[in-house]
Order: C-alpha cells, then sequence, then structure tokens
C-alpha cells in the first residue's frame, strides 16, 4: 500500500437479491400473510442463513423432506426446483403446494424434459448435489449424464455420440462452464446447445460486474452463504480477473481484519440470495476500519421481476373477491 494512499471500496453494482430470489422470498411472506404460521417450505427457500432465519421468525418452517409436513398443510417449494416425484409425494399428502421455482429453472426443466421426449442423451454441466441439479436430473433421470467439469468429460458413456445436447446449472461460473461446452465439443462434434443460454442472466451479470473491479482491488470480498454456489463462483471469478485475494463471507463479522493489513482498495459484491442489509453492514464495518470512501460501480441495470406463483396468485385472487 502506497504512503498516504487512500482506502476505499469499490461496490459491485448489480449484486445481491435477483429476482427469482425476490419472488421465492417474497412468496413465503405472502403465504405467511394469507394463511398465517406455520407454513412449510421444502428445503432452504434460497441458499441464505440470514434470510431463513428471518422467515423462521415470522413462522416458516423449514424441513427437508415433505413426510415432515402434517398433511393438508401449506408447504412452498424453493427456488432451486424439485422433481416430479416432490410433486407426486405432495399429492400424496394432500400438500397445498406453492412452487416458488425460479422461472429461469423451471426453463431448464422444461429443456430437459423435451430433449429426453425426443429421446437426446443429456449432459447436464452442474455440482453433483445441489437441489437444482437434483430437481433436473430428476425430470429424465434415465437420459442425463451429469459433468462437473472439463475433467468429467472422458468418463461419459453416450448411446448415441450424434445425439446429444448440453444443459446447465443456472449458477454456474460462465468462464468455466464454456472451458466444459468446448471440451464437449471436442469429444462430440454434433453435440447441440439449449435454445438459450442456460445460466441466469442475474449469474452473468453479478460475474460480469466483479471481473470489472477485481483487477482494481488487492482484496475482494463477497457476501454470501457457503452453500450458494453462484456467490462460491463469484469468489473464482475475482481471483481469475486479477484480485490479489478473494474471500466468501456470510457478513462482515466474518471479515478478518487481518486480511486489510496492506490493502488500499476493497472489492465488495454479494451473491443473488443475500439481502442488501447484509452488505451495507459490511460497508460501515469497512468504514470503521478506514475504508470510507464507497465508489460503487455499475456494470449493468436490472429491471427483470417475475410474477408470484400462480397457485398463490389464485389465492390471493380468489379471497380479495367480495
Amino acid at each position: 500500500m502506497t504512503a498516504g494512499a487512500s482506502k476505499r471500496v469499490l461496490l459491485a453494482k448489480p449484486r445481491g437479491y435477483c429476482a427469482g430470489v425476490d419472488r421465492a422470498v417474497e412468496t413465503v411472506e405472502r403465504a405467511l400473510a394469507h394463511f398465517g404460521a406455520p407454513v412449510y417450505v421444502r428445503k432452504q427457500i434460497v441458499h441464505n442463513l440470514h434470510v431463513v432465519r428471518a422467515l423462521e421468525e415470522r413462522g416458516a418452517v423449514f424441513v427437508e423432506e415433505l413426510a415432515e409436513v402434517p398433511p393438508e398443510s401449506v408447504v412452498v417449494l424453493s427456488a432451486h426446483g424439485v422433481a416430479p416425484v416432490v410433486h407426486e409425494q405432495a399429492a400424496e399428502r394432500d400438500l397445498r403446494v406453492i412452487d416458488a421455482t425460479c422461472p429461469l429453472v423451471t426453463k431448464v426443466h422444461n429443456e430437459a424434459r423435451r430433449f429426453a421426449e425426443q429421446d437426446y442423451d443429456i449432459v447436464l454441466i452442474g455440482h453433483d448435489g445441489h437441489e437444482e441439479v437434483v430437481g433436473t436430473t430428476g425430470e429424465a433421470p434415465e437420459r442425463i449424464k451429469l459433468v462437473d467439469g472439463p475433467q468429467d468429460v472422458a468418463k461419459l458413456e453416450l448411446r448415441d455420440p450424434d445425439r446429444v445436447v448440453w444443459l446447465s446449472q443456472t449458477t454456474l461460473s460462465v468462464d468455466e462452464t464454456m472451458h466444459t461446452v468446448r471440451a464437449l465439443q471436442e469429444r462430440f462434434p454434433n453435440l447441440q446447445s439449449p435454445p438459450s443460454d442456460d445460466i441466469c442472466y442475474a449469474t452473468q451479470n453479478r460475474q460480469a460486474a466483479v471481473k470489472v473491479i477485481a483487477p482494481r482491488v488487492e482484496l475482494f470480498l463477497v457476501v454470501g452463504s457457503p452453500n450458494s454456489s453462484n456467490s462460491v463462483r463469484m469468489v473464482e471469478v475475482a481471483l481469475a480477473a486479477g484480485a490479489d485475494r478473494a474471500y466468501l463471507v456470510e457478513n462482515a463479522t466474518h471479515v478478518n481484519p487481518e486480511w486489510l493489513h496492506g490493502v488500499t482498495t476493497v472489492g465488495l459484491s454479494s451473491g443473488a440470495s443475500v439481502p442488501e442489509v447484509l452488505v451495507q453492514e459490511t460497508v460501515q464495518w469497512l468504514a470503521e476500519q478506514g475504508y470510507a470512501d464507497v465508489e460503487e460501480v455499475t456494470h449493468t441495470e436490472e429491471r427483470l421481476t417475475f410474477a408470484l406463483p400462480q397457485e398463490l396468485r389464485r389465492e390471493l385472487k380468489l379471497t380479495a373477491r367480495p
């Protein structure tokens, strides 16, 4: 750090909530207001502990599986999507289902079903065990092969190398995904691509904003939870784009003051499931450490919004009638 250099924060925009997360959180809030507590939620509605705890305080009950939900209860399905078998289980228990799956995840599900019906083998690029991958795979388990990176491509065994298409988890690193796609194209020259990019607009925009800032900072902080795929990818992007160091932090209390030694400029962003309050708490903490100069660096403006799930809109409309 140059003597007398001003300490500052470069704050990425866009950051934080995407349209799918905003929709999912509002869905639980509106369901609680309409039905009253408890409203059950299968899995974390979004991958952020602060959000989950806030909703728990209002009466949401988070469960791992529908077997934990009393029959005829209201249950919200998380933004990450579910396999068809989950809907079957809900029907068996007479549950009132509100499906908060992000529409961009639903798009990938629809693609998986359509290509499976056309007898394609589907290579799904994603992380084994991630809820979104589990849900998408459940649409056509006999047709879908999972790869987690270029290193998995050589092990793929397909029925017909000329009838194969790739799809991807929506929250991956754009660059890493394309590395995998190129490896797939080398092995399967007739590989088909999805009709449009599967990686969601918000993931791409947040990664692009990180890339703009990373070469200008010694330290990059991404606010997000460890189980948030898009948040973890942002840390990787920051390092690849030139930040000396980058860390994922749940909130301001997780920032290690020792990371600031010798640092003039800190980059700061947050994953797509992170409420802005956690970012502002981190900004305030950094100001207390001498980084009071904050410059917001805008890569693009986001205006996309999604309507609430149809099950909830129908319920609210019915009760609003005179």
